[in-house]
């Protein structure tokens, strides 16, 4: 059996790098990608059921509903006088 040449095993591990390489580094890239995009999709996830927490206790907690208008529209019961704080400066 005849080894190649030093010249000729350089040449052979060249075109092997040429051709699986390139392949390799995109095959790496689209790990990244789909791992960043999985994380991105749980974190979705865990927003998507709080938004939906939120929306059945806005459609069903009166009390919540009482607290959302208070703090976030200032709404005010009827013969309540509504006090604004202002901090020193």
């Amino acid at each position: 059996m005849r080894f190649p040449k030093p010249a000729q095993a350089l040449v052979i591990c060249a075109v092997l790098a040429a051709i699986f390489v390139p392949g390799f580094m995109k095959i790496r890239a689209i790990n990244h990608r789909n791992q960043d995009l999985a994380e991105k999709n749980r974190k979705l996830e865990v927003e998507n059921a709080l938004l939906k927490t939120e929306l059945e206790r806005l459609e069903n907690d009166t009390v919540f509903q009482e607290k959302i208008l208070r703090e976030k529209m200032g709404v005010v019961r009827k013969n309540e006088v509504p006090v604004k704080l202002v901090p020193k400066e």
